[in-house]
């Protein structure tokens, strides 16, 4: 097994901040003592393919180096195995994964449960736990859809907030955090409450009610500060699933902030769940969003690879 981290870089990540900020953040490791070499990405799904090579080499640990994208990337190159190399020698502790964060993009949603405040404070408590060697057990959640695979860290949401994200990134995506707020206000304009038939174990039917979003997460915030599960857990093996029903437009405006501080969840129309596994009744396929990531996909099912990645937090 080799004990070197390999830094998956995104160049681009933060409108190119992190190119220039990467070095001396590498630089900084190695004077620690931390064994590294670097391979940078030049266009989506570098990021995957090269871990997934590496991780065939026999490498265990990874920095992902930009944003969440750049994260996502990395651990669907990790996962899963049978599209990896065959699984390596030695015991399964042995072949788990450590993952550490450069957070030098634009959103690190899944840091803000390990540490608050800004981009700059996420950044300095990676690299001391880089430094200092500390990593901890991390769940991995597994959508299963009709064309394939697609894991995940933070979460996945249908519904509202996949209809704003997708919204964006077809038609709006140069515009920055204004094309962010155009496609808030028309999702908002024309807000759809549609059922995505969901079920549980111990459930015999289908929950085919009507509702604004459902989310389902392994970690606490999206959107780099919303705080959409604030019960989640990484390490406790289960989907923490969260509803919100057919709220009305004045409802849900009135109600926006409760989205940040995570007390949405005590709105009658709210609720939460922690499973093990769901499984979907839908018609077709629907967009989702999947830590940042924007996918058109017919969901079958959701579940849990328990503590199946380290991180480095």
């Amino acid at each position: 097994m080799n004990n070197t981290f390999l830094a998956i870089i995104n160049p681009a990540a933060g409108g190119g901040r992190c190119r220039e900020r990467v070095g001396p953040a590498l630089d900084r490791l190695r004077a620690a003592g931390i064994a590294l070499e670097r391979a940078e990405t030049s266009a989506a799904g570098d990021a995957t393919r090269i871990a997934r090579e590496a991780y065939g080499r026999g490498y265990r640990r990874f920095l992902a180096v930009g944003g969440d994208g750049t994260s996502f990337e990395v651990v669907n190159g990790l996962f899963p195995e049978s599209s990896s190399p065959s699984p390596a020698p030695g015991s399964e502790e042995d072949r788990i994964p450590t993952l550490g964060f450069l957070p030098l993009g634009t959103g690190n949603s899944f840091l803000r449960d390990f540490v608050d405040g800004s981009s700059d404070s996420a950044l300095e408590h990676s690299m001391r736990a880089i430094e200092a060697r500390c990593s901890r057990a991390c769940d991995v959640l597994r959508l299963t859809h009709k064309e394939g695979v697609i894991y995940y860290t933070n979460l996945l949401s249908v519904g509202f907030a996949a209809d704003v994200a997708a919204l964006r990134h077809r038609r709006f995506l140069g515009l920055g955090q204004f094309g962010y707020l155009l496609s808030i206000f028309l999702c908002l304009a024309r807000l759809e409450r549609r059922p995505f038939p969901v079920r549980f174990p111990g459930q015999s039917e289908f929950d085919s009610r009507r509702c604004l979003f459902l989310t389902f997460n392994n970690s606490k915030f999206t959107g780099g500060t919303m705080m959409i599960a604030p019960e989640a857990v990484t390490d406790d093996g289960l989907i923490e699933y969260v509803r919100w029903g057919p709220i009305g437009r004045l409802g849900l405006i009135r109600n926006l902030s409760t989205l940040y501080d995570g007390t949405h969840t005590r709105h009658p129309l709210a609720e939460r769940h922690a499973v093990r596994c769901v499984e979907f009744q839908l018609d077709g396929p629907v967009d989702v969003m999947v830590d940042g990531e924007v996918f058109r996909v017919e969901c079958q099912t959701i579940d849990v690879l328990p503590s199946a990645l380290r991180v480095a937090v």
